[in-house]
C-alpha cells in the first residue's frame, strides 16, 4: 500500500470545495457520471479506430444505493486506469486544480462556479465524507493491475494493488450525515431523470416492474395471464432525436419526442426546426413553436441546454436571445463547455456565435415555411405572431429578416406583408402630405362603429389585437417611411386621413362659444374636451375620440413602460368632437327651450359615449330612462 499526501499548499482544501464549488450539490452526479460516459465513449473510439481489440461487451453505467451501508457507486466499464494514471489525473491534477480554484474564489461569499478548472471528481467529496476508487485499465502488460484509492476529505490518501477486477471504474462515495438526501432512491431518480436521460451510454438505476403475459396461459375469461417480472431499470435514451438525421424522422417522431420532452404539454407543437451545425461549430437540436398565448406566459425553462448530451441548464436566458425562449425544446454543442458557470456562458464568444447561428436558423426555417407554403403558414399567423414581433421588437438583425415574413391582418381576415399592405392601401389611404395612414383597431368589438365608418368612406382596418402592438407600431413608424398607423377611432375620419382643406363650418364661432357650454354640462372636463369641428354632413353629430399621442403613452404606461410611469397619475384623455355641419347640430342654435336643447345635446353625448364604451352605471340608467321619455 502507498499512502501520500496530495501536493497542494491549502490545508483542508475539501471543506472549502464542499461550500464554495457548486451552488446546487445534486450536480456531483452529473459530474460522476459524465466522467462515466466519458472513459465508456473513448473505449469504444478505440475499438472503432482499431487502436484496442478489447471486447467491449456490456458498458451499461450502473448506479448502485446501499441505504443501510451508506453508500452510492457509479460503475463503468470505460478505460479505466492504472495506478500511474491515479496519481496523475486524481492526485495531481484534479487537487491542484481544486487548489487553484480555493486560491480564486475562498473570499467570494457564493461563487457559482461549476467545475471551472477540469476535472469534476472532486465534487464527489461535497457529499461524502469518504471517497474509493477501484479501477482497472483496458491496456495490458506491466503496471495495468487493479488499484484502489482512498481519501476520506483531507490532502491524505491510500492507493494500492488490489485483486483482479473488471475493467473500468467503480467510485464508491461514503454519504456524509448532512448528506443524506442523496441516500434516497426517489432523490436519485430525480437527478439521473434531470441531468442524464440522454446520455449515449445506458444508465441502469434499480429494478423497474413490468408485466408479462405467460405462453399458453388463460384466465377464466379467456384473457391471456400475466406475471410480474423485475428488471433493470434503464434511465435515459441513447439515441435522442436530435442526434439523428432530420431525412431519417417523420412528423410522428418529432411531436413523440416533444412529448418526451414535455409530459405535460397537452398541445401540438405548431411546427420544428431541426438544427444541425458543423462550422464554425458543432450544434444539433431540435427547437419547437408552442402555440403561444396572447398574454405572453414567458417560461423561460423550456429550452433545455445540453453539452454532448449531458443537461446544463434549463435558464437559456441571456444564453439565447431573450425572444428565443418563447419556444420549446433542445440545443446540444460539445463547444459549450460543461463545467462552466452561467456567467461564464453568456460572455463566451463560441456561446454568442451559436445564439446568432440560431437566431438566423429560426429566421430562415420562418421564411421557408412563408415561401413554400403561404396558406399554411398564414394559418399559424395568430399563433406566432407574438413570437415574430417579439424578436422584431428585441432584435435588430431579427428584425431585417423577419420583414419578408411578418403579415399584417386585417379586419376581413386577410394577410399582407407589410409592402404588400402599403401597395393596397396607398391609393386612397394617402393624405395630402403624400404619407400612407394605416388605419387600425385594437378592439374590434369596442371599436366596430369607427370601423365600419372607415370602409363606408372606402378605407381598409388593421386589426393590432396583441399584447405586443402598442410597442410594435411604434418600431414600425420608426422603420418605415412615410407610413403612419393611426388607431381609428383616435379622430374623426376626414382628419385622420386629410385629404384637402376643411369643409366650410355651418355654424359661426359666436354659434359653437354659445353651444359650448350646453354640451360641456355634466362632463367632466378634466377628461373630456369638447371641441368644434366641420366634417361631413353624414358624420355623427357627435364624435368620442382618444388622441393617438395620450392613449399610446398611457397603453405603454399600463405594461410598464418604465419611463412613462408618471402617465399613470393623468387622467384618461377624450376628445368630445361636435359635428359644426350636422343638421342635428346645426338646428340647436335655432332651438329656444334652453332645457329641450340640454337634453338634446346630452342625448347626442351620451350615444358618442355608449359607440366608446364609455357609458357605464348610474349615466347609463339615465340614458336608458331619458331616451323612454323621448319617445313617449
Amino acid at each position: 500500500m502507498q499512502k501520500g499526501k496530495i501536493n497542494v499548499q491549502t490545508e483542508n482544501i475539501f471543506p472549502v470545495i464542499k461550500k464554495f464549488l457548486y451552488s446546487d450539490h445534486e450536480i456531483f452526479l452529473r459530474e460522476l457520471i459524465s466522467n462515466a460516459t466519458d472513459a465508456t465513449e473513448k473505449l469504444k473510439a478505440l475499438v472503432r479506430s482499431g487502436k484496442s481489440d478489447v471486447e467491449l461487451g456490456d458498458l451499461t453505467i450502473r448506479i448502485e444505493l446501499d441505504k443501510e451501508a451508506k453508500t452510492l457507486k457509479i460503475t463503468d466499464r470505460g478505460i479505466g486506469m492504472t495506478a500511474e494514471e491515479v496519481e496523475k489525473y486524481i492526485n495531481q491534477i484534479a487537487f491542484s486544480s481544486a487548489e487553484e480554484f480555493v486560491e480564486k474564489f475562498k473570499d467570494v461569499d457564493n461563487a457559482n462556479i461549476i467545475g471551472h478548472f477540469g476535472l469534476g471528481f472532486y465534487s464527489a467529496f461535497m457529499v461524502s465524507e469518504r471517497v474509493e476508487i477501484y479501477t482497472k485499465t483496458y491496456k495490458k502488460g506491466p503496471g495495468t493491475k487493479a488499484v484502489r484509492w482512498e481519501c476520506d476529505g483531507s490532502p491524505e490518501y491510500t492507493l494500492e494493488e488490489i485483486k483482479s477486477r473488471d475493467r473500468g471504474t467503480e467510485i464508491v462515495l461514503h454519504i456524509a450525515d448532512d448528506a443524506q438526501e442523496f441516500l434516497e432512491e426517489s432523490r436519485i431518480l430525480e437527478i439521473l431523470n434531470k441531468y442524464c436521460r440522454f446520455l449515449p451510454v445506458e444508465i441502469q438505476f434499480g429494478e423497474e416492474t413490468t408485466f408479462e403475459e405467460i405462453e399458453g396461459s388463460k384466465d377464466k375469461d379467456g384473457n391471456p395471464e400475466t406475471k410480474e417480472v423485475k428488471k433493470p431499470r434503464i434511465i435515459n435514451n441513447t439515441e435522442p432525436l436530435w442526434k439523428k438525421a432530420p431525412s431519417e424522422l417523420s412528423d410522428e417522431d418529432y411531436e413523440k419526442f416533444y412529448h418526451e420532452l414535455y409530459p405535460n404539454q397537452f398541445d401540438k407543437p405548431l411546427f420544428h426546426i431541426h438544427l444541425n451545425v458543423d462550422y464554425p461549430f458543432n450544434l444539433t437540436g431540435i427547437l419547437y413553436f408552442p402555440k403561444i398565448k396572447k398574454n405572453v406566459e414567458v417560461q423561460k425553462d423550456k429550452i433545455q441546454l445540453y453539452s454532448n448530451q449531458v443537461f446544463i441548464t434549463d435558464s437559456v436566458e441571456n444564453i439565447v436571445p431573450d425572444f428565443l425562449t418563447l419556444l420549446h425544446g433542445v440545443i446540444d454543442s460539445p463547444d459549450i463547455p460543461l463545467n462552466v458557470s452561467r456567467s461564464y456562458l453568456q460572455s463566451d464568444s463560441n456561446v454568442k456565435k451559436i445564439s446568432n447561428h440560431i437566431s438566423k436558423k429560426v429566421a430562415d426555417k420562418l421564411d421557408e415555411l412563408f415561401r413554400n407554403d403561404r396558406e399554411s403558414f398564414e394559418a399559424k399567423w395568430d399563433d406566432i405572431k407574438v413570437f415574430i414581433e417579439y424578436g422584431m421588437l428585441s432584435d435588430e438583425k431579427f428584425y431585417d429578416r423577419a420583414s419578408k415574413f411578418n403579415l399584417l391582418k386585417n379586419t376581413e381576415g386577410k394577410y399582407f406583408t407589410t409592402e404588400e399592405y402599403r401597395e393596397k392601401i396607398k391609393a386612397n389611404q394617402t393624405d395630402k402630405d403624400d404619407i400612407v395612414i394605416a388605419l387600425y383597431a385594437s378592439d374590434e368589438q369596442e371599436q366596430y362603429s369607427y370601423i365600419e365608418k372607415a370602409k363606408d368612406r372606402g378605407y381598409d382596418v388593421l386589426l393590432m389585437d396583441g399584447v405586443l402592438d402598442n410597442h410594435f407600431v411604434d418600431l414600425m413608424e420608426r422603420k418605415l417611411e412615410k407610413i403612419r398607423f393611426v388607431r381609428v377611432d383616435a379622430e374623426s375620419i376626414d382628419k385622420l386621413i386629410v385629404k384637402e382643406e376643411a369643409q366650410v363650418s355651418k355654424l359661426t364661432e359666436e354659434e359653437q362659444k354659445e353651444l359650448k357650454p350646453i354640451f360641456e354640462k355634466d362632463l367632466d372636463t378634466t377628461s373630456f374636451n369638447v371641441q368644434f369641428e366641420s366634417l361631413s354632413e353624414t358624420e355623427d353629430p357627435v364624435l368620442i375620440t382618444r388622441p393617438e399621442f395620450m392613449r399610446r403613452m398611457k397603453d405603454m404606461q399600463a405594461m410598464g413602460g418604465g419611463q412613462m410611469a408618471f402617465m399613470g397619475d393623468m387622467p384618461d384623455s377624450y376628445n368630445v368632437i361636435v359635428n359644426t355641419n350636422n343638421p342635428l347640430v346645426t338646428k340647436l342654435i335655432e332651438d329656444k327651450d334652453e332645457a329641450h336643447k340640454e337634453i338634446v345635446a346630452k342625448q347626442l353625448v351620451d350615444l358618442a359615449k355608449i359607440a366608446q364604451g364609455l357609458l357605464k352605471g348610474k349615466d347609463l340608467a339615465e340614458f336608458v330612462k331619458r331616451s323612454i321619455e323621448i319617445i313617449k
